[in-house]
């Protein structure tokens, strides 16, 4: 499955029931250099549209949001570790946290990669 896009700015990508959930290169770009992310632990359920990680920028501290329900089942300390993988490669490296999808139809409320570039444009 292609990559799908929030109007708040995140990406996912799924992969078998797990997805992969990061905030967009444009999200970055927006913030700034990126100096603290706050991720929640391994086992936390979230709900779509719940507040699910922090990220502080020199300019600005903005909530990362669920796009689906679902639990985490590993985070990338590396970014908590060094933040700024945030901004260096916010598409790959710089993801946020893996979560096992509990409802897969809530994927197709998302945006493709074509509707998130007119979004944003």
């Amino acid at each position: 499955m292609s990559r799908k896009f929030t109007e708040d700015h995140e990406w996912i990508e799924v992969a078998g029931d797990v997805a992969t959930i990061g905030i967009t290169k444009h999200a970055a770009e927006q913030l700034g250099d990126v100096v603290f992310v706050e991720l929640p632990d391994v086992g936390v359920k979230f709900s779509k549209g719940d507040d699910m990680a922090v990220v502080e920028s020199v300019k600005a501290a903005s909530d990362v949001y669920a796009p689906i329900d679902g639990e985490v089942v590993e985070t990338n300390g590396a970014i908590v570790d060094d933040p700024a993988k945030v901004n260096e490669d916010a598409d790959d490296k710089g993801w946020f946290v893996k979560v096992k999808i509990d409802n897969p139809q809530q994927l197709e409320d998302l945006m493709d990669e074509s509707a998130y570039k007119d979004f944003v444009a």
